[in-house]
């Protein structure tokens, strides 16, 4: 058994596809199938069903593959404490982001984090909390930034920030110039939400005690993948939204307007940096988190007068 024997089982659980799998690994198929026979047969078990397509792990290769990837992840992470000790700062950062963050909290901090080590690389996925969970958890990526907590035993989380929630758009006929509200004061039937997979859509379902709404009184049934889209179609008066407030940073003067606060404590949802407990590459991540923290408005440091809204 060696460290590439692993390498090798671990591509081919991912890609299901003996040549893909050997590409991915930069050898031939032949060498790569090669390799997982021999280490089956040290086992003295069949990790993979070549009988199916596209090739699935057996019950025990499914055991063995989650071993090998633990096992992996400590050999790296030997590399890594040497690095650790000499206070070395560069390498590859596998960075996981939910989509209703990334296009505000990015900008703010990536240009001065690439100038400031520019021995690391940043490889940026957009992905939904369930998806960074899994990547997480099968290595491909190092570290994530998203709503917390997600109360995963598997995984460790560090809070950045509280981002505050805000209403964006009219309100109810009957309260339309309140500066504090409450979710009551909010028309659900006109409330756009984000499509299903993105936690900040639970986050708002929560907020406003929102169950099931009764589609046939609507004018508009519109879901979105994208927070700016939901922005625009507000300025359309097409409906109302909540708005995290970083994505109200860059709102002109007209915009501003359509803000509402609610009233104390404020709803927030707690973003934080997660990552796998096996994890690797602590030099770089907590370059990553100070960086950050050094670019988030002070006001979303401190809890203060605030109420967490979970994300499920």
């Amino acid at each position: 058994m060696n460290i590439q024997q692993l390498e090798y089982i671990v591509a081919l659980d991912k890609h299901r596809h003996f040549l893909k799998a050997s590409k991915a690994c930069f050898i031939t198929q032949a060498t790569l199938s090669g390799m997982i026979k021999k280490f089956e047969e040290e086992l003295n078990t069949s990790l993979f069903d070549r009988s199916k397509h596209p090739v699935q792990p057996t019950d025990i290769g499914k055991k063995i593959i989650a071993q090998a990837k633990i096992a992996l992840q400590e050999t790296n992470r030997i590399k890594e404490i040497i690095s650790e000790n000499t206070g070395e700062i560069k390498g590859d950062l596998r960075i996981g982001i939910i989509p209703s963050l990334a296009p505000y909290l990015l900008p703010l901090f990536i240009q001065h984090f690439m100038e400031t080590y520019q021995d690391v690389k940043l490889i940026i996925n957009e992905l939904t909390t369930d998806k960074i969970k899994e990547q997480l958890k099968e290595g491909t990526i190092d570290v994530a930034i998203l709503a917390i907590p997600l109360l995963d035993k598997d995984l460790k989380e560090e809070t950045l920030f509280y981002e505050e929630f805000y209403h964006y758009g009219q309100l109810n006929s009957d309260t339309p110039h309140k500066k504090y509200i409450v979710p009551e004061d909010i028309d659900l039937n006109g409330l756009l939400l984000l499509e299903e997979g993105h936690c900040l859509r639970n986050q708002v379902i929560n907020l406003c005690e929102l169950r099931v709404k009764e589609t046939s009184t609507l004018k508009l049934d519109y879901q979105s993948g994208s927070i700016e889209t939901l922005k625009q179609m507000v300025d359309l008066n097409m409906g109302t939204t909540i708005l995290p407030g970083l994505s109200t940073l860059s709102l002109n003067e007209n915009q501003k307007t359509k803000v509402s606060t609610f009233v104390s404590p404020f709803p927030v949802r707690e973003i934080g940096l997660v990552y796998y407990h096996h994890y690797t590459k602590k030099n770089i991540i907590d370059a990553l988190k100070k960086v950050i923290l050094n670019t988030i408005p002070e006001t979303m440091l401190f809890k203060k007068d605030m109420c967490i809204i979970p994300i499920k």
